[in-house]
């Protein structure tokens, strides 16, 4: 039964062509919902009730192809978090899309919401798929489908040069991934997944396993495969941003997880470049985040750092295989598991405060910024959230999965050779540099985005955004802080994913307890805190509620006539860092100096820029180069007929050359 709604759902999202615009939306959220119902069950299954994995036969006539759905545990996992980011992103798309309806076709929206449809069916089944054909095809959609949700506003050239290029990038990681499957079914007969392990059984891992690295890590946005993910986020609408940041870019993750998992080889060496890798996606990631003055494109480089994040997690779990370690096995796999969910609330949770930002002041740019706590106090404390939930601080989210990495680490630290104990030791150092430069980016950005005076009249007029837009901040909070606080009731199933799919054994249940009592302790003393800060926000407001209460400026210091001209900026905060990052941010600053015979200076601007450094080489620097030689073969674009029929005889001339000597 849920098999046929299944198909059924997959065949109805065709009728968003034919529904009248005033009701494309509810039939979305209906398909949606449907489709919600029908996968979150299958995942209930598969990771609480069911031992064995659940299959599904979908036989379809129409396509003519049949396929089973393959539900494991880690399928379920990655299953719900896609139900629920999904969810939410439709539901904030509800009003932010309102003022679209005055502009555009009501053909615009049955694309964009088909589009949305499939993009989440996409990333559905790709988790619940073995077959390498039918993933490949569902890869490919889901490519698709997010390329036409990014160029929504495509009669911008800049978002159409964006998405094509997203595209182009997605197809080339599609190439990797599908040469990979047929080189293991060349070798074992069987194409998809299930052929990994008796070819990784025959054949070295480590070519194999970095063709599907290549391809998946496009997608994930490891550097330097990440070059496209900085540029399609912020021309994306928000509630795609959110989606593509919080969840698509994880269907790269589970790829690569389904892969280490069926390695049998080269593990240490394979472990090491995926550490390697991820240091500089999070470090990079995160150093590039500073310097931006685009709310969503810092929000963009951050998921190249949570990326790196769990990169690194994922990373010491293989070396933990090589080592027969078993609990930096657990502690780094599940480390890694679980900041994928964490990552999927607080960064769409982002992405939404920052869509609601710039639906309200039509700007995304912080420096335009500033007072925005007093205008949209709903807004300002989902972004504090969080920012305070990416920074991986207690008592929110994600702590919970740094802890876990952290964990890994140390506890290995003792009794390994000194060469594995440099490669943790530079995991720390690289996972705390992470976090520290995290907590200065935010910093950054929510006190030039919200606090202080507005610096503009598009933060001056401005009022909070309407409630379904904040119904999904509602309901990720809630989520995060459940984490948060009671993070046993999430770390227990994610090693039970763990453990089934490196089937670890020989692990002491008792050893296990003490991170959990750990957490326990740390979400105990997490909800302390929190109810101690309401019951003073209570006291405030009942003690202050019997007295004159007057306001003035803060921080007046017996100085009140300054303006926002007076406080920090973007560029001012981080001058200090760009300063000292500048051989590899490479940023530029444009300014006209003020001489000192200029008595009365006229106005003067003043501009900085950065530059990603991977982007140049890998994307500009070719293309410049291709451009330019493709310039010097337009010289035999002459106009002139006899030209081109010259052109044609001399190719059939040297191709019956090269046929006399052999040579083809």
């Amino acid at each position: 039964m849920d098999s046929f709604l299944f198909l059924t759902i997959i065949f109805l999202s065709f009728g968003i062509y034919f529904i009248p615009n005033r009701y494309k939306y509810e039939y979305t959220m209906i398909l949606l919902l449907a489709g919600i119902w029908v996968t979150s069950s299958w995942s209930i299954q598969a990771l609480f009730l069911n031992d064995l994995p659940v299959s599904i036969d979908l036989h379809s006539g129409l396509l003519n192809y049949d396929f089973s759905l393959y539900i494991d545990k880690l399928s379920a996992f990655f299953l719900l978090a896609v139900n629920f980011t999904s969810l939410t992103g439709l539901i904030y798309a509800y009003k932010y899309l309102k003022p679209y309806y005055r502009i555009k076709y009501p053909l615009s929206f049955s694309i964009h919401y088909f589009s949305y449809l499939w993009l989440y069916l996409s990333m559905s089944m790709v988790v619940m798929l073995q077959d390498g054909i039918a993933f490949i095809i569902l890869w490919e959609i889901m490519a698709l489908s997010s390329f036409m949700l990014v160029i929504f506003n495509a009669e911008n050239r800049e978002i159409m040069k964006t998405g094509i290029n997203y595209l182009i990038q997605m197809h080339i990681g599609m190439i990797f991934i599908l040469l990979a499957f047929l080189i293991a079914e060349n070798g074992t007969g069987i194409m998809g997944f299930r052929s990994l392990k008796p070819y990784f059984s025959d054949h070295s891992n480590i070519i194999l396993f970095m063709m599907f690295f290549i391809g998946f890590g496009l997608k994930a946005g490891f550097m330097p495969l990440h070059t496209w993910l900085p540029q399609a986020h912020p021309a994306a609408p928000s509630h795609v941003s959110g989606v593509m940041s919080g969840i698509m870019i994880k269907m790269g993750i589970y790829g690569i997880l389904r892969v280490v998992a069926s390695l049998q080889s080269d593990l240490f060496i394979i472990g090491n470049i995926i550490l390697f890798v991820s240091l500089i996606s999070g470090v990079l990631g995160v150093m590039m985040a500073i310097v931006q003055h685009d709310l969503k494109r810092l929000l963009a480089y951050h998921s190249i750092e949570n990326i790196g994040i769990i990169g690194i997690g994922i990373g010491l779990g293989t070396i933990g295989l090589a080592g027969k370690n078993d609990y930096l096995c657990l502690l780094g796999f599940g480390g890694a598991l679980l900041h994928v969910l964490n990552h999927s609330l607080f960064k769409s949770l982002l992405f939404y405060s920052a869509g609601s930002v710039n639906h309200s002041t039509r700007t995304r740019n912080i420096e335009e910024l500033g007072g925005l706590i007093k205008k949209m106090p709903y807004t300002s404390a989902f972004f504090l959230i969080g920012s305070l939930a990416i920074c991986g601080l207690p008592p929110f989210n994600g702590f919970i999965s740094e802890y876990l990495i952290y964990s890994g680490m140390f506890k290995s630290l003792y009794g390994t050779d000194l060469y594995t104990a440099s490669i943790l030791l530079s995991g720390i150092i690289g996972l705390t540099l992470i976090g520290g430069l995290a907590v200065f980016c935010f910093t950054k950005a929510f006190g030039i985005a919200f606090l202080g005076q507005p610096r503009t009249n598009k933060a001056k007029h401005t009022e909070e955004v309407p409630f379904p837009m904040l119904f999904p901040g509602f309901m990720i909070t809630t989520v995060i802080m459940i984490i948060g606080l009671a993070s046993t009731f999430f770390v227990l199933p994610a090693f039970e994913i763990v453990t089934d799919l490196f089937t670890i054994k020989g692990l002491d249940q008792s050893e296990l307890n003490i991170y959990t009592d750990n957490l326990m302790k740390i979400s105990s003393l997490g909800g302390i805190f929190i109810l101690t800060v309401i019951l003073l926000i209570f006291y405030r407001r009942y003690h202050l509620s019997s007295k004159k209460v007057s306001y003035g400026k803060t921080w007046g210091c017996g100085y009140t006539a300054g303006n926002s001209r007076h406080q920090y900026t973007a560029t001012s905060f981080a001058d200090n860092f760009t300063c000292l990052a500048n051989p590899v941010l490479r940023s530029a600053k444009l300014e006209e100096k003020i001489e000192d015979t200029d008595i009365f200076p006229k106005k003067r601007h003043f501009h900085t820029s950065s530059c990603d450094v991977f982007k140049d080489y890998i994307i500009e620097y070719p293309k410049e180069f291709l451009l330019k030689s493709l310039k010097k073969i337009a010289v035999m674009q002459t106009g002139q007929i006899n030209h081109y029929i010259l052109y044609t005889f001399l190719f059939i001339i040297g191709a019956l050359l090269l046929t006399y000597f052999e040579l083809i």
